[in-house]
């Protein structure tokens, strides 16, 4: 891999930090409760209320699907996290009392490494992987317990990513969520294509949550790809990001049933109490609306359902 890719996938992978320093500060703030972040997460920076409440808007969204899912499945699922970061959201379920069959994460090996080393010598965090019967297996950059497993993976490596799945022992006929948050869309497109149709092909009953860029052929959308360039990380899946159809097309084109994608403006008027909406308004003043309303029109959550079991996945897509 030549200079120009290694120095692309290293701004790739900060974008784990930056968006773990927002999440943390948005927590701080008290926008959602995540006891288990400032275990990962030490430091933060402050944001601006537009950026709190799009995580808001991105973290209560996602979290609200997947406990609909679990509670749909009573805990007869897997859920497989793809580019997770620093993510806490098998503790969050755990403490809400949604357990599920196996939890898997997967992510680059230097992000994987920095994760496995936090949970290792944190007894909270440890203590949610115990089981009775297995012992926790580590490795560098690893993890494996009786139900969760942090493992690493190039993602564009379908060899890898099968490797993985097999030796964290996915039962294939078992509903499986898949998780990806901005993930796909630093992928070239055909490299998400083929994972996506991977996933289609080895699971027989799957629902899939992604959180990315939309609407990204306009003015604020060049912008948006001005900025991250000057940052050294250019969005090579960018042209799947070109509108709501396009987003729900690829996964169309890959093997799924269906799909169904909402910009995260009608996210957060549908999918999020007005009771939790309206505390959370209390918490910063927003001195200009029309920027936050521009940021939900450029991101969205498209879900997709491959549906060999007539689950009613379907069912399970955004109100």
């Amino acid at each position: 891999m030549d200079k120009h890719n290694l120095d692309g996938d290293e701004a790739v992978r900060s974008t784990n930090d930056d968006a773990s320093h927002c999440k943390r500060f948005a927590v701080q703030l008290g926008y959602w409760t995540d006891p288990y972040l400032p275990l990962l997460v030490r430091s933060t920076e402050r944001k601006t209320p537009e950026i709190n409440r799009g995580y808001f808007a991105r973290v209560i969204g996602i979290t609200n699907i997947i406990e609909k899912f679990i509670k749909a499945m009573e805990g007869n699922c897997q859920i497989v996290n793809f580019g997770a970061g620093f993510d806490t959201l098998y503790w969050k379920l755990l403490d809400a009392g949604l357990s599920v069959k196996k939890f898997v994460e997967i992510d680059f090996a230097n992000v994987t490494s920095r994760k496995c080393h936090y949970i290792r010598n944190n007894d909270k965090l440890i203590r949610g992987l115990h089981s009775d019967d297995e012992e926790i297996r580590y490795s560098t950059s690893e993890l494996h317990s009786g139900v969760y497993h942090l493992a690493a993976a190039d993602l564009r490596k379908l060899s890898e990513v099968e490797s993985k799945l097999a030796e964290c022992s996915m039962e294939y006929n078992v509903p499986t969520l898949f998780l990806f948050e901005c993930v796909l869309v630093y992928m070239p497109i055909q490299f998400s294509h083929a994972l996506l149709q991977l996933i289609a092909d080895k699971f027989s009953t799957t629902f899939c949550i992604n959180y990315e860029q939309v609407n990204m052929t306009d003015r604020f959308g060049d912008v948006m790809l001005s900025n991250l360039r000057s940052r050294g990380c250019s969005l090579a899946g960018v042209e799947a990001c070109a509108s709501l159809k396009s987003q729900e097309d690829r996964f169309i084109l890959n093997g799924w049933d269906g799909a169904r994608a909402l910009e995260m403006n009608q996210v957060y008027h549908s999918l999020i109490s007005p009771v939790e909406i309206q505390r959370i308004e209390k918490i910063e003043f927003l001195d200009e609306k029309e920027l936050l309303d521009q940021l939900f029109h450029h991101y969205c959550i498209c879900v997709a359902w491959k549906d060999s079991l007539d689950l009613k996945l379907n069912l399970l897509t955004i109100d």
